[in-house]
């Protein structure tokens, strides 16, 4: 745990090293590209061995697909709670996605001209859930849903398998009432290149979803190019702003909640106005910490990745937290939703006490794929927009392209591209 007094000189230094931190390391992404380059070159071999030595489960290209047996099989292992829960989480996702599903719309800005913008769903879309270290069954929803709600034909999901060859049967549920056309069990950075670049059994998608640990999110930006990616979503990572008002078990609770995520890469901040707090703070994660099932992960981030900040006041607060931009902030203080309003960059705010981070990552209704390691300064979470393709519409008449030649043929002139200058020039009356 460390602490970062912004009210004593010298502390910038320690704010600009959490502000520029890195989701993958040099070390990480010189190993995923070996991974790609030989995934891309042997296709299904490649996935073989890959899948033996990362998750330790010999497998067959014929047996990378999960059979509609299997989904079956799962589907009688989930209990009726689990099923209540998967269902009522899955209808607020898409609740969310359908108020922003995206529309055509065009108008007329001079006499005989049109412009406007449409918009169709992709055709087939990469969806990564992560399993090594917890069944991520609510990735499902935020990933899968969304896309078949957008309209998405084709959803292929990727996941690692057990050592015995199999996934959850939760997730695999959740993937059948999510809309997930194709399930593969592949993880890590050999699914995303098994998505990404296409084997001899599995066709490559248009856009990978989804989050990751680092070497996922080292994958999925080596890819970029050969497919669409959503964002950078790497190990979780949450900051709260709070005051003397806020609860400090509510704070270490929360904190807890995405320290255990498992990479031990998380990261846990509090930024707050009251020194008090702070170590009411770090006695509540001691406390807290030993009745968790994953405490050696939560130490892990609690001794590398925890920091106290103690603000001037909640305007430096606010401006620590855009600079910052964290994948979830909580804002905990009085007034919290006038606060939230100096927000600038982050990938979601949770606005007072009684809405902890996880009621976002499990059933609020915003996907929880949230851009991480400050990448919320450029990028933003997925949303139902990021599973169509917008096309812009031009549409002129006879008349209205006559007024335009000049301004065409100018700059054809000034670009030396006289067949641009030709084409308009071609139609004049």
């Amino acid at each position: 745990m460390q602490i970062i007094d912004c009210t004593k000189a010298g502390f910038e230094p320690e704010l600009e090293k959490i502000y520029r931190r890195e989701a993958v390391s040099t070390e990480i992404n010189e190993s995923v590209k070996m991974i790609l380059s030989e995934i891309k070159i042997t296709g299904d071999t490649a996935l073989v061995k890959f899948a033996e030595k990362f998750d330790h489960i010999k497998l067959t290209p014929a047996q990378f697909k999960v059979t509609t047996t299997e989904l079956n099989e799962a589907a009688k292992l989930v209990n009726d709670d689990w099923k209540k829960a998967i269902q009522q989480a899955l209808e607020n996702v898409t609740s969310f996605a359908e108020q922003r599903i995206p529309q055509a719309w065009h108008y007329s800005p001079r006499p005989g001209v049109t412009l406007g913008e449409r918009f169709e769903p992709m055709s087939r879309v990469g969806v990564y859930i992560p399993g090594g270290t917890a069944p991520l069954v609510s990735t499902v929803l935020h990933t899968a849903g969304i896309a078949k709600t957008a309209g998405v034909k084709e959803i292929v999901a990727v996941t690692p398998a057990g050592a015995d060859g199999k996934i959850h049967p939760a997730v695999l549920w959740a993937m059948q009432v999510a809309g997930v056309t194709e399930i593969y069990r592949l993880g890590g950075v050999y699914g995303i290149g098994a998505l990404a670049y296409g084997t001899q059994t599995i066709r490559k998608v248009d856009k990978i979803v989804g989050p990751g640990n680092a070497w996922v999110t080292a994958a999925k930006k080596q890819v970029y190019g050969d497919v669409a990616l959503d964002m950078v979503a790497g190990p979780s990572e949450i900051m709260i702003i709070a005051d003397d008002t806020a609860r400090a078990d509510f704070i270490a609770a929360d904190m807890l909640s995405q320290a255990e995520h498992g990479s031990g890469l998380e990261h846990a901040v509090l930024v707050t106005t009251d020194a008090n707090l702070i170590k009411q703070v770090q006695l509540e994660l001691e406390k807290q910490k030993k009745r968790l099932s994953r405490s050696a992960t939560v130490d892990k981030v609690l001794n590398h990745g925890s920091y106290f900040i103690l603000a001037n006041d909640l305007d430096e607060a606010a401006d620590i937290a855009s600079k910052y931009a964290p994948e979830h902030l909580e804002i905990m203080c009085r007034d919290a939703d006038i606060e939230a309003k100096k927000i600038k960059a982050a990938g979601a705010i949770f606005i007072g006490e009684w809405t902890p981070e996880p009621v976002g990552d499990f059933c609020a209704g915003p996907s929880h794929v949230l851009p991480t390691a400050g990448s919320g300064r450029y990028f933003s979470g997925l949303t139902v927009e990021s599973f169509f393709r917008r096309m812009s519409t031009v549409q002129y008449s006879r008349e209205a392209i006559q007024h335009a030649i000049p301004t065409i043929t100018a700059f054809a002139e000034m670009e030396g591209l006289d067949a641009h200058g030709n084409s308009a020039k071609i139609r004049g009356i």
